[in-house]
């Protein structure tokens, strides 16, 4: 079986950040053809097997009425196909140099894990906290436990010789107002989760947000508290390209992809989940899937040529000063992991700004500043306060519009390149036709 971290760690080793598209279609015919167009689309490249919305809250009933009326899901129907149809979808794909992610959504995800693993595959990603709380209402303590289940699977794989991999999401939740200190530690605490369950390979997550510089510090700090509490464990970093508003125009899309790549170099993950040019329209082709991979995978090893000083900078920085309390006061809760994740959303320790789940305290709030980075407003009974000040007014109407449309009026108001960039890869040229493609 493809090792998922195997396969990073050996890009690593050659100076390659892995590229890796959000894509999923319905289609299984479609499905196949992106897993096969991304997979030569660059030097490291990993594959992904997004599922749809009806599979993710466990309504099969629903995924099959769409797929018997050839109505489109948003994604692959995983546990209502046969897996004769998948086994199709895969066959001859997922490799040493290829590994598949399936990506979903799901805080009831058991069905999802035992669909993958007979199929074959190892790696996916999620957590109790990160898919949950932006997703619906289910209780966290069902979703604790349901990820626990999934774990404990997932981790049973390695009894048959496999190393599955699991992601968490931790880093990408409602990320575009949450404070880096905030993502870092319940991206870790994810990843702890992970470990105590069994799993030994665990990328940890942060997703690009308003401030470069205080980017930089979240990959870092994240790296270290990785570091500090995976010892034993084969871990990376992905790092998102910015997942709020996104710009509208393809010249701002591109801009920001591009910074998101150099970010990762820079900061030191080892993987990044691109976005498009068609992000704020629809769901992306496969063509604008590979061609938003080249972008990504080119720009990166630009910046590994040019990389400075950036490769220095300390990771004891203010957003692992916050990950590192909050971290710990959780961890002083319980010994079992999963009840003091509980115990931490009902005392308002982890506590997400504009997160509506009942199961958050709501107590917090945030804001963007004047040098674009993300401080608090308040910090409800976070327990940080000894090593930060809430800055700022809390946010207005307008100012909660304001503070979600930043990085897109950023991009999109920035002055467009005198001439669009033409073709810089004979592939980009060859397929540039099907750019146009809906």
């Amino acid at each position: 079986m493809t090792s998922f971290g195997r396969f990073v760690a050996a890009a690593r080793a050659r100076g390659a950040l892995v590229v890796q598209p959000r894509m999923g279609f319905s289609d299984p015919a479609r499905m196949r053809a992106g897993l096969l167009a991304t997979k030569g689309a660059a030097d490291a490249v990993a594959g992904t097997l997004t599922i749809d919305s009806y599979t993710r809250v466990g309504d099969e009933p629903a995924a099959v009425r769409a797929l018997n009326a050839d109505v489109p899901l948003n994604g692959y129907p995983i546990t209502s196909y046969s897996p004769l149809t998948s086994h199709w979808v895969l066959d001859g794909i997922p490799g040493p140099d290829f590994p598949v992610q399936v990506r979903h959504g799901s805080a009831s995800p058991q069905r999802i894990v035992s669909a993958l693993a007979r199929l074959g595959l190892t790696a996916t990603e999620g957590g109790p906290i990160s898919y949950c709380l932006p997703y619906g209402r289910t209780p966290l303590v069902d979703s604790v436990r349901n990820w626990q289940q999934a774990c404990e699977e997932l981790a049973a794989l390695r009894d048959e010789g496999a190393e599955p991999h699991l992601e968490s999401f931790g880093g990408c939740m409602l990320g575009q107002l949450c404070p880096p200190g905030l993502l870092v530690a319940i991206s870790a605490l994810e990843g702890l989760f992970f470990h105590r369950a069994g799993l030994r390979s665990i990328s940890l997550s942060y997703t690009q947000q308003t401030n470069p510089a205080q980017d930089r510090q979240a990959v870092r700090a994240l790296r270290r508290l990785a570091a500090e509490l995976l010892p034993d464990t084969d871990w990376h970093v992905v790092l998102y390209t910015y997942m709020g508003v996104y710009p509208r125009t393809p010249h701002g899309a591109r801009a920001l992809l591009e910074r998101s790549a150099e970010l990762a170099v820079r900061a030191g993950a080892d993987r990044l989940i691109v976005k498009t040019a068609a992000e704020a329209h629809r769901i992306p082709t496969v063509a604008e899937n590979t061609h938003a991979l080249r972008i990504a995978a080119r720009t990166a090893a630009r910046t590994t040529k040019e990389a400075g000083a950036e490769s220095h900078e300390s990771a004891d920085n203010p957003v692992y000063a916050e990950a590192r309390a909050l971290v710990d006061a959780v961890l002083d809760l319980d010994t079992d992991l999963g009840k003091a994740l509980l115990a931490a959303f009902e005392h308002g320790y982890l506590d997400v700004p504009f997160c509506l789940h009942p199961d958050n305290a709501g107590r917090t709030r945030s804001h963007i500043d004047a040098a674009g980075r993300l401080t608090w407003s308040d910090i409800g009974a976070l327990p940080i306060g000894r090593v930060t000040a809430p800055r700022g007014a809390q946010l207005t109407a307008d100012g909660l519009y304001d503070a979600l449309t930043y990085v897109q009026r950023r991009y999109d108001d920035a002055p467009a390149p005198r001439s669009a960039p033409g073709p810089q890869h004979p592939a980009d040229e060859e397929h540039a036709h099907d750019l146009l493609e809906v």
